[in-house]
């Protein structure tokens, strides 16, 4: 990671700006939304080991003084998704990446969840997202 940082600072003009836009590593709240009200229904359990080595990096690069960190903001993402098969979809790429093991009891939980409820109903995912706003030195 340090190595891709270092790379793509080559190519930045002197006072070129560099965008770390990443999922903060927080677990996600899965829910169910009907009728404007939001039920959480379980609390995923990630693996934040890559996470933690993205920061890492981040920061070695930051101490290095190759780039300044001149922001930071984490703010809020919230997915919505009306079938089960598109939470499915989500769910398997974060499987593959590694991050969610024992994906089957989030799978069964809200397919439960959206059986049991008549109407218009949603799935929800909240999860918080990580801005840094880097500038090449």
């Amino acid at each position: 990671m340090v190595h891709a940082l270092r790379q793509a600072r080559r190519v930045l003009k002197d006072g070129g700006y560099l965008l770390d836009l990443r999922p903060a590593p927080l677990h996600r709240h899965i829910g169910i939304e009907q009728d404007g009200k939001y039920e959480l229904l379980i609390v995923m359990k990630e693996d934040f080991v890559d996470d933690y080595a993205a920061n890492r990096a981040v920061k070695e690069v930051i101490d290095a003084g190759l780039l300044k960190l001149i922001r930071r903001t984490r703010f809020d993402c919230t997915r919505r998704m009306d079938r089960f098969s598109d939470f499915k979809t989500w769910l398997d790429e974060y499987v593959s990446m590694g991050k969610v093991r024992r994906a089957e009891e989030l799978l069964e939980t809200v397919k439960r969840a959206m059986r049991s409820r008549k109407g218009k109903r949603r799935i929800v995912i909240l999860g918080p997202v990580d801005l840094r706003v880097l500038v090449k030195q």
